[in-house]
């Protein structure tokens, strides 16, 4: 059995392997295995930001009830809310598996809709995390300052590795 999903907690960096293949890091790889009981990968555009979305099969069955939430939030604040649009950028969605190292295949459109190229930072968000090119974080404000720093470690620290090999 499984364990309950908690949520997803860290940082963490993959480069891009000779197979093309990202690695989903250990602490990620068991909070997602948590939410699909499984080994399915969920990845999506940020509605904001301009990197992807990670994620397991459980967030499906959040999605009503975050769409209530964002909705009344907008009523109460006399915002416009488009429910259809919103509830297309939460449903749509592609799913990949992962093996027992947390090898993936990230699909080219979606590489290219995330702009991730040979290599990607993971960076927790409670419920979902997300998936950076580092170029594309860099560019962030200062409120990102600590994940930088951890990308720029962790990108430093895995390039040395494979210039090793």
């Amino acid at each position: 059995m499984s364990e309950a999903f908690e949520g997803y907690s860290g940082q963490a960096f993959s480069l891009r392997s000779e197979k093309g293949r990202f690695t989903l890091p250990p602490a990620f790889r068991n909070a997602v295995k948590a939410s699909s009981e499984g080994k399915t990968l969920c990845l999506t555009t940020h509605d904001k930001w301009d990197c992807l979305v990670g994620f397991g099969l459980s967030r499906k069955a959040e999605v009503e009830a975050l769409l209530d939430r964002e909705e009344e939030a907008a009523y109460k604040f006399g915002r416009e809310f488009d429910r259809d649009i919103r509830s297309i950028q939460l449903t749509n969605f592609e799913t990949m598996p992962f093996d027992d190292s947390g090898r993936f295949i990230m699909p080219e459109f979606l590489r290219g809709l995330g702009g991730i190229e040979d290599s990607v930072f993971f960076l927790s968000a409670g419920r979902v995390f997300t998936l950076w090119n580092p170029a594309k974080l860099y560019e962030m404000g200062h409120e990102f300052a600590m994940p930088k720093a951890a990308c720029r470690a962790l990108e430093e620290e895995a390039r040395a590795k494979g210039k090793k090999k």
